[in-house]
């Protein structure tokens, strides 16, 4: 099982996540991942899609892509060849002793403390999967009491422009 980052430029009109969604669900793959939002040009929306599958569904997935209507062009972010990253927004469970250590670990994860209420403190960190999993793992005696991941997002590396593929 491999996983694949797909940028796809999809026409930015009404129906086109649904019907995306719709030919993952319509065909049994499952969605990793999923974020989009308008591109430089308003005419158009980016969808970045993380899938997991043997060659065969990868293959498959990006085949029925494809075909889609609303589908301009899909490339592969390739490790190495673009920049993917994610944000996560996580609140920690902190009394006064905690709250210096989680800042001193966000601190070294270059992570933000975006909010501080008596007993909690909320941090943002924006990085790589592995990254954001490596803070959270250190996390692991403290209690999270909330936390929310956006899902990845990227872009090839270079003047390519995913838009006139």
């Amino acid at each position: 099982m491999r996983t694949k980052v797909l940028s796809l430029i999809v026409d930015n009109t009404s129906g086109v996540l649904s019907r995306v969604s719709g030919m993952f669900s319509r065909r049994g793959y499952n969605i990793d991942s999923l974020t989009v939002g308008v591109t430089q040009d308003p005419k158009y929306s980016r969808m970045t899609v993380v899938v997991t599958g043997d060659d065969k569904i990868l293959s498959q997935i990006k085949n029925q892509l494809n075909k889609l209507e609303d589908v301009v062009s899909i490339t592969e972010l390739k490790d190495g060849e673009s920049v993917c990253r994610e944000l996560v927004l996580l609140k920690v469970k902190a009394n006064n002793e905690q709250r210096q250590q989680i800042i001193t670990l966000a601190n070294v994860y270059r992570a933000n403390i975006v909010d501080v209420s008596p007993d909690s403190l909320m941090v943002e960190m924006t990085g790589t999967i592995s990254k954001i999993q490596a803070f959270i793992n250190l996390l692991d005696g403290f209690e999270i009491l909330e936390l929310v991941r956006t899902g990845i997002t990227g872009l090839t590396r270079g003047l390519y422009d995913n838009a006139n593929n």
